[in-house]
């Protein structure tokens, strides 16, 4: 039987939340990315659903959640989560984390250690670890993205689907692994007046990004938690990089790489991915 995925909204005030969920048992939080919404984890919520309490948020500004002026730094978007959690009544959970969801992810575990039982993190790597995020131009997009005012006046106002259809196209390994109904879900939540705004402040906040987990590494060491790390083994996959990034920031670490995928990991391999998080979470020691 397959499991219900149900969705709701919870306004925490400066922002409404929406969020997938389905299963019974602890919880899991996915954190997407970008172009994405809560939509990308749909083949990997049913199993896990079949062991745990799923909730996949769409992030501030993205989805189907409200589009606030400002708020974009990950430091902020995790507390978005974090607050969410909190009203939900839930003080312990996995986390796992996706493209922007990975350093929004990070920085709730490192924010809220105590709560976060395991972290997993999938094809990025972490602002102000040390390293060229954004691999020394060679993904480009990043410097565009963060131009003020160049990205929207080329890509809104029915042009958005020009650079969501390239990201895909471009960055992914296994062809039509999003097919053109997914784009279609996709699209509908990112012409929705804010969105991309929304999701050009979010690299924009970069710089910011990498200062905070700076100061929190600082002020608090590396993460303590056991944490997974894996990277697309093609195309525009992080490859070995997000093992390394996450070796830099966090004590306990394992992953490597997910076969025949590009960046797109949870929708070029979500059994692969699925399989993994299924056998991280169960690890003794949990």
């Amino acid at each position: 039987m397959t499991t219900a995925i149900t969705h709701h909204h919870a306004d925490l005030g400066d922002v409404i939340i929406h969020y997938a969920k389905a299963g019974q048992g602890p919880v899991v939080v996915l954190v997407h990315g970008i172009p994405q919404t809560w939509y990308e984890w749909r083949y990997v919520m049913p199993r896990l659903a079949e062991k745990y309490t799923v909730i996949a948020p769409d992030l501030r500004g993205l989805g189907d959640s409200s589009h606030p002026a400002g708020g974009y730094d990950k430091k902020t978007m995790s507390d978005d989560i974090w607050r969410l959690l909190q009203s939900l009544g839930i003080d312990s959970f996995y986390l796992v984390g996706h493209d922007w969801g990975g350093p929004t992810a990070f920085s709730l575990a490192a924010q809220h250690p105590e709560a976060v039982k395991k972290l997993a993190i999938l094809d990025v790597a972490i602002p102000g670890d040390g390293a060229d995020f954004s691999q020394n131009g060679r993904r480009w997009h990043h410097a565009l993205f963060r131009t003020l005012d160049l990205p929207e006046q080329l890509f809104i106002g029915g042009r958005e689907h020009l650079i969501i259809n390239w990201l895909f196209d471009n960055y992914g390994y296994l062809p039509n692994c999003i097919s053109e109904e997914d784009r279609k879900e996709y699209l509908r939540t990112y012409v929705k007046p804010g969105a991309m705004r929304a999701m050009f402040s979010i690299y924009r906040a970069l710089p910011q990004d990498a200062a905070d987990n700076q100061a929190m590494l600082a002020a608090r060491g590396k993460l303590k938690m056991p944490v997974l790390a894996l990277g697309g083994s093609k195309s525009f996959g992080r490859g070995i990089e997000t093992l390394e990034s996450l070796q830099r920031v966090a004590e306990d670490v394992r992953g490597g790489l997910v076969p025949d995928s590009g960046h797109w990991v949870t929708e070029e391999q979500p059994e692969f991915i699925t399989a993994e998080l299924l056998k991280f979470f169960d690890e003794s020691g949990a």
